[in-house]
């Protein structure tokens, strides 16, 4: 499966575990933390559900869906999960959800790093994509701190937002191609 658990300074990102779904609920389950999400809020079926899909994707030969979950090495409290999805041989989307308590603490970022670096140095890729909600501000300005850049803005093709009366909302795409990933690291 490649390097897996990934640590950075304050994270462990290790493969999700059928007795993660309570925490991952806790989170997957909250209008606040999925508002601007494909998925939720969840019940507990489709969290179990989630669950078993990321346990199924781990055991895949070769494996092109990475699922981890996000967990504070100070205590080993589950916080979040993220994931990297191959997409072809040479480009990977990234994605990734905290507990609204953990926002706005620099956990995203070491996520989004963790998450390039696994893709580009441990699976070579050549891209790698990410997506979010227009009305996003946190998920789009993470990316661009990463140093992803924006490369799209897509109208209309995301479902009703959860807290509007909106039909379709906008969405926003960013990328990062290995050579700018290797010229940041410098």
């Amino acid at each position: 499966m490649g390097k897996v658990p990934l640590e950075t300074k304050r994270l462990i990102l290790r493969n999700i575990e059928e007795a993660d779904w309570p925490a991952i609920h806790s989170y997957a389950g909250q209008l606040e933390n999925t508002v601007y999400m494909l998925f939720g809020p969840n019940d507990e079926e489709a969290t179990r559900a989630f669950v078993q899909r990321c346990r199924d994707y781990a055991s895949e030969t070769p494996v092109t869906v990475y699922n981890f979950a996000v967990i504070l090495k100070e205590t080993g409290l589950l916080i979040g999960s993220c994931d990297l999805h191959l997409r072809n041989e040479e480009t990977a989307e990234v994605g990734w959800i905290l507990h609204r308590d953990y926002w706005q603490k620099g956990y995203g970022s070491e996520v989004g790093k963790k998450l390039l670096e696994f893709g580009f140095d441990h699976l070579c890729m050549r891209r790698i994509v990410g997506h979010c909600d227009a009305e996003n501000a946190g998920s789009s300005k993470l990316m661009e701190k990463i140093g992803m850049r924006r490369e799209t803005l897509f109208h209309n093709v995301r479902p009703p937002h959860k807290k509007s009366n909106r039909a379709s909302g906008d969405e926003l795409g960013y990328a990062l191609l290995r050579e700018e990933w290797e010229t940041k690291k410098k």
